[in-house]
């Protein structure tokens, strides 16, 4: 579904010397798959995003999303940000923010107001429609996010770092949301984490980049048993095993261990 080739992305500031923040990318995403970037701090993954959603032009290379190169934002994608402060409208009321997107969309006033309704039901916010933002919790706000998103109606959900600002209890509830949204909607996800175990978690397959300049280092599968439990999953040797092999690929990709 989602191809990204050769991708490089160099930054010129004035006289400065350039700065190459991605050397070279290949990779797929397959339809309806979940897949976690990962890597080390300051490797890119936020710039590749960016691409990938047609908001930073590539130095070189492309991206084709159904085949169809990518060159602005797509209408069959939406991007959720790490920042959920800034990405809602304090100004606005929970429908409002959701509907926002939906202007674009054309759609009929009875089918946006199903469309909103369904989505903050999906992401448990049924009650909080009327409210703003502000009077809302971290995690709250960020499923409203997640909901904007999912109204939108999107083939293929970007998500940037999403839960890196709230609370582990909350993490966990939200990762567990995005499987159950996943599910449901048969949404295809490409998620960007620091989180080696929330990438393990989540995924089909994890995609380990290098240092900047950044390239993809490897792939690794992970065919942990779905339906998946925050305890139960977590509890398998398995599970222990794939996290130890992404945190030493990352930390030291010489001495990492082809996963059994």
């Amino acid at each position: 579904m989602l191809r990204v080739e050769n991708l490089r992305k160099v930054y010129q500031e004035g006289t400065k010397r350039a700065f190459e923040a991605c050397a070279d990318l290949t990779f797929e995403v397959k339809e309806r798959e979940l897949v976690c970037i990962v890597g080390p701090s300051g490797a890119g993954k936020t710039t590749l995003l960016k691409m990938i959603a047609g908001l930073l032009t590539p130095t070189s290379g492309v991206v084709y999303l159904d085949d169809e190169k990518v060159t602005g934002p797509p209408e069959k994608m939406a991007l959720v940000f790490q920042d959920y402060s800034r990405s809602l409208y304090p100004w606005m009321t929970v429908e409002e923010n959701v509907a926002f997107p939906l202007k674009h969309r054309k759609l009929g006033k009875a089918e946006t107001s199903e469309l909103i309704r369904d989505t903050l039901q999906s992401v448990g916010l049924a009650g909080a429609g009327k409210k703003y933002p502000w009077q809302l919790s971290g995690g709250m706000q960020q499923r409203v996010a997640i909901a904007r998103a999912l109204a939108y109606q999107p083939e293929i959900l970007l998500m940037d770092e999403p839960f890196a600002s709230v609370d582990a209890q909350t993490r966990a509830d939200l990762e567990d949301l995005v499987l159950e949204l996943r599910a449901r909607y048969g949404v295809t996800v490409v998620f960007v984490t620091h989180d080696i175990d929330e990438s393990v978690y989540l995924s089909d397959r994890v995609i380990v980049l290098t240092p900047s300049p950044t390239r993809v280092q490897e792939i690794v599968d992970v065919p942990l048993p779905r339906p998946r439990d925050q305890v139960e999953t977590k509890e398998l040797a398995e599970f222990s095993h794939l996290r130890a092999y992404v945190w030493r690929s990352i930390k030291r990709p010489e001495t990492a261990d082809v996963p059994a």
